[in-house]
């Protein structure tokens, strides 16, 4: 197995040289705020940086243990999505947050052209880069976008789902399957375009999947249920074998 990190880069990259098919993808890995942002604080307490605002708990953890199980490689993220969120389009007006969940982001509310350029150059464009790369590596690569969501957004219901798949209308080839196989788990609470719809124009799965036609998924965990280390393998236990399957069944 290969693993490449350099000390300060915006992504960390594991088993260039598996054999596997699948690049499995963590766009919100870390809430790592690089010492060049505002001197490495964006203005908010720690419990903050903790929260699914900052970061996608968990959903690093279950990558890793994926992109083993099937063999393939997988690139992560090394920067808070509130530095700079990788998985929206450069002229989304979410790329950098504000405003997330209740919470000021003191460092980002009156970002200058020339800060919002570097944190692009410095950070977003080398990660795609990094991750187009791999997903040219082969013309069958299938991406899987692993990521956590919190069980509750302040003064909004519960959440019910347990795992959630998100896909675009125009491509459900993995989704449908994949769907029905986590479906047929007893107890097992399954969304389809939840908690939240599809894809935006730009993201990371259209710019990487939709745009030049590879297959795809998007999952999404709630986060306390990936909490561990032991909980976090059991997740990528229990999805690699229907991720396998509903490639089959897709015959993709």
């Amino acid at each position: 197995m290969t693993e490449s990190v350099a000390p300060g880069a915006p992504f960390e990259t594991l088993g260039e040289d598996r054999p596997g098919r699948w690049l499995v993808t963590c766009d919100h890995a870390t809430n790592i705020v690089p010492p060049w942002v505002n001197g490495g604080d964006l203005g908010l307490p720690e419990e903050d940086m903790a929260r699914h605002i900052a970061y996608d708990p968990g959903a690093a953890g279950v990558t890793r243990a994926l992109a083993e199980l099937l063999n393939s490689p997988a690139i992560l993220t090394r920067f808070s999505r509130l530095v700079i969120d990788p998985n929206r389009g450069e002229d989304d007006p979410t790329l950098i947050m504000k405003l997330y969940d209740g919470s000021l982001v003191p460092a980002n509310a009156r970002l200058t052209r020339g800060e919002r350029e570097a944190r692009l150059e410095r950070l977003y464009r080398p990660y795609h880069q990094a991750y187009a790369d791999l997903a040219a590596r082969r013309r069958d690569v299938a991406i899987l976008a692993i990521h956590s969501y919190t069980p509750q957004l302040r003064g909004r219901p519960p959440r019910p789902w347990h795992i959630g798949v998100l896909s675009a209308d125009e491509d459900r080839r993995l989704a449908e399957p994949f769907i029905r196989r986590l479906s047929a788990e007893s107890g097992l609470c399954v969304g389809d375009n939840e908690p939240y719809g599809g894809h935006l124009p730009g993201d990371s799965i259209d710019r990487h999947c939709l745009v030049p036609g590879r297959p795809n998924l998007l999952v999404e965990l709630r986060n306390d249920l990936i909490q561990t280390a032991d909980q976090q393998r059991d997740w990528a236990e229990r999805l690699a074998p229907a991720l396998q399957g509903a490639a089959e069944q897709a015959e993709v």
